[in-house]
C-alpha cells in the first residue's frame, strides 16, 4: 500500500546573502568549511544573539566545535587496516596515520579544547598565548608549552576567531621554529573575516584551514562583523 505521508525535504541551504562565498568568492584552496546548511546557520543565529544565556552560548558553540574538529579530522591522512569483526569476518578498513595533538591560542582558544577531548581520546593539547607588544603593536609570543614530540604530530591550530589574522600567524611561525611542518598544520576556527583569512592563507599556502562561517569582514576596529562579541567573555 503506498504511503500518503508526505516525504522529508531535503537538507536546506543557509541563505545566499549569508553565505561564506557571498563574503569571499573564490574561497583559497587551503580553506575547508562546513557544509552551509540552514541547520548550521541556526546554530550562529542562536550563538551571535547577545541575548543568548551563558548555558545556551556553551552547548551550540560546542556543537559547533565538535563539527569543525571532525571536519579537521577528515584531513588526516590514512593507512590501509585490516581487522577481524565479532562475525568472524575480515573487514578491510582505514586507520589514522600519525599522532595528533592540539594547541589552543590562549585565551579563547582555551574554550575549544573541551570539544576537541570530546571527539578525540586523550588527545594531547599544548597552549600558546600572543599579545601584542606595547611598543611594537606587533603580536608577540609571552608564553607557549607543547608536547615534546610535538614535531612529529599533526597539529589541531584552535582559535575561535580569526580577525586580521596576526595572532594566528604568529602562532604558526612559533610552531614551525618548534619543527612543526606547515602541512601538518590544520587551524581550526568558528569565524573569520575575509581580510584576515586571505592574508593567512597568503603566508601558509600549505596548512589547512577549517572555519565555520566567513563574516562579512572587519570594522574600524577590527572587529569581526556581525560577529558574536568576545568568545573567551560569553563563555
Amino acid at each position: 500500500m503506498a504511503s500518503d505521508a508526505t516525504p522529508l525535504p531535503p537538507p536546506q541551504p543557509a541563505q545566499v546573502r549569508n553565505t561564506n562565498l557571498s563574503h569571499l568568492n573564490p574561497l583559497p584552496s587551503s580553506v575547508f568549511t562546513l557544509p552551509q546548511t540552514a541547520q548550521l546557520e541556526a546554530l550562529y543565529t542562536i550563538i551571535r544573539n547577545k541575548e543568548t544565556s551563558r548555558g545556551d552560548f556553551l552547548f551550540y558553540s560546542d556543537r559547533i566545535i565538535r563539527l569543525l574538529v571532525e571536519e579537521g579530522l577528515n584531513h588526516l591522512p590514512v593507512v590501509a587496516k585490516t581487522v577481524e569483526t565479532p562475525t568472524g569476518a575480515t573487514y578491510h578498513g582505514v586507520g589514522f596515520e600519525g599522532k595528533i595533538c592540539g594547541v589552543s591560542i590562549l585565551r579563547a582558544g582555551e574554550a575549544m579544547e573541551a570539544g576537541l577531548r570530546e571527539v578525540c581520546r586523550s588527545v594531547r593539547i599544548g597552549k600558546i598565548l600572543i599579545q601584542r607588544d606595547e611598543e611594537t603593536a606587533l603580536p608577540k609570543l609571552f608564553y607557549s608549552k607543547f608536547p615534546q614530540d610535538i614535531a612529529s604530530r599533526y597539529v589541531l591550530l584552535l582559535d575561535p576567531m580569526l580577525a586580521t589574522g596576526g595572532s594566528a600567524m604568529k602562532a604558526v611561525e612559533v610552531l614551525m621554529e618548534h619543527g612543526v611542518p606547515e602541512e601538518r598544520i590544520i587551524f581550526i576556527n568558528l569565524i573569520a573575516a575575509p581580510e584576515g583569512l586571505t592574508t593567512f592563507c597568503s603566508r601558509f599556502p600549505s596548512l589547512k584551514v577549517i572555519t565555520g562561517w566567513i563574516d562579512e569582514g572587519l570594522n574600524d576596529k577590527a572587529y569581526i562583523i556581525p560577529g558574536l562579541g568576545d568568545f573567551g567573555e560569553r563563555r
